[in-house]
């Protein structure tokens, strides 16, 4: 009988585990809505950033009333800019409670006022569920939730990144090399070990500014440490093995073992702490963007939502922060959960 890889293993394992696979099915569905937010989403402006201030904080599955009146400038933009960044919108959208339709335009009352007013040339009338609700501005809140994925998986996504090239590197050398070289790295690990993560955020965000690429490395290099000190507690087992001493006696260079050998037998660790600091990237971006020092309006992010909205929490309009929030949590739980089913799956003991 044909023996069965590890990895395909591993795979079996996951499936088996309804929680984790559900949490995997959760995340690739936050990856699709997140990579198609300017098509699906009920505002399709850049940002989702249409504002109404009239509609300010309407309670979810609103219904209102638009007048669509054309605008006179060419809006010219490429098919692909406008799939991934949305775009300028090519009619200004009225908010009307009643109309009355002349032969050529309409009468109406913008929405919450007496006063009518009249337009004469073309114009549609439309109708949108605000499925969410408006937030403080009046935008579609649906719409910034949904573009606001994009922040927290691809602040995830990238601040990952930076620290398994970062980590993987000097975990490596250091459990390879040992001696000095292991006592410098350790040493610089300790260093950064001991600052607070969000101090050492917070630190690394203002000295780069504010913005959205700052968040990226800010987050990415207070993660690296995790995954040094596991890689190098990994390779110290590794380093002893047969294979990797049949690989020193055949004259094999030290980085042909470490990234030939070694390194691929480190992957399961990896895999998991990638998962757990996926999620914290997660957190630590919607906690300075409640803080103001993440992404910048008009870019829409869970914590700056939530930080927008925080004092509705004791009234009526407690969706504006309970929402997001509610966003925030489960996308954490959902890569803990798949974090601690991957746990499982490369689990040899099983």
């Amino acid at each position: 009988m044909k023996s069965e890889s590890l990895n395909r293993l591993a795979w079996k394992k996951l499936k088996n585990n309804r929680l984790a696979f559900f949490a995997l099915g959760y995340i690739l569905l936050m990856f699709l809505l997140a990579f198609f937010a300017p098509i699906i989403s009920p505002d399709r402006s850049a940002n989702a950033n249409e504002m109404h201030i009239e509609l300010a904080t309407k309670m979810p599955f609103s219904k209102v009333l638009f007048i669509e009146i054309p605008k006179k400038e060419n809006i010219d933009i490429s098919f692909f800019h406008s799939i991934f960044f949305g775009s300028p919108q090519k009619v200004k959208r009225v908010p009307v409670d009643s109309f009355n339709v002349l032969e050529h335009g309409v009468e109406y009352f913008p929405y919450n006022s007496e006063m009518e007013q009249k337009y004469i040339g073309e114009y549609t009338i439309s109708k949108q569920t605000f499925w969410f609700g408006t937030d403080k501005y009046g935008r579609d809140l649906l719409s910034r939730m949904l573009y606001g994925i994009r922040i927290s998986l691809s602040v995830g996504f990238i601040a990952v990144f930076i620290s398994l090239i970062i980590g993987i590197s000097l975990g490596l050398f250091a459990g390879y090399y040992r001696g000095i070289v292991d006592d410098v790295i350790m040493w610089f690990v300790n260093v950064i070990w001991s600052i607070p993560t969000l101090l050492m955020v917070i630190a690394i965000t203002l000295a780069l500014g504010k913005g959205f690429w700052q968040i990226f490395v800010a987050v990415g290099l207070t993660m690296w440490v995790e995954v040094t000190r596991i890689v190098r507690g990994q390779v110290f087992v590794i380093r002893e093995l047969e294979f990797i001493e049949a690989g020193k006696a055949l004259a094999y260079k030290p980085f042909r073992i470490i990234f030939k050998h070694i390194l691929p037998n480190v992957i399961g660790p990896l895999i998991v702490i990638s998962a757990a600091n996926f999620a914290a990237a997660i957190l630590i971006e919607a906690g300075l963007s409640f803080l103001g020092i993440g992404a910048q309006p008009p870019t829409p992010s869970w914590g700056g939502i939530i930080k927008d909205h925080y004092a509705y929490i004791i009234m009526e309009k407690s969706h504006l922060a309970i929402i997001p929030g509610l966003a925030i949590m489960s996308l954490v739980l959902a890569f803990m959960l798949l974090g601690n089913g991957l746990r499982d799956a490369f689990d040899v003991k099983d």
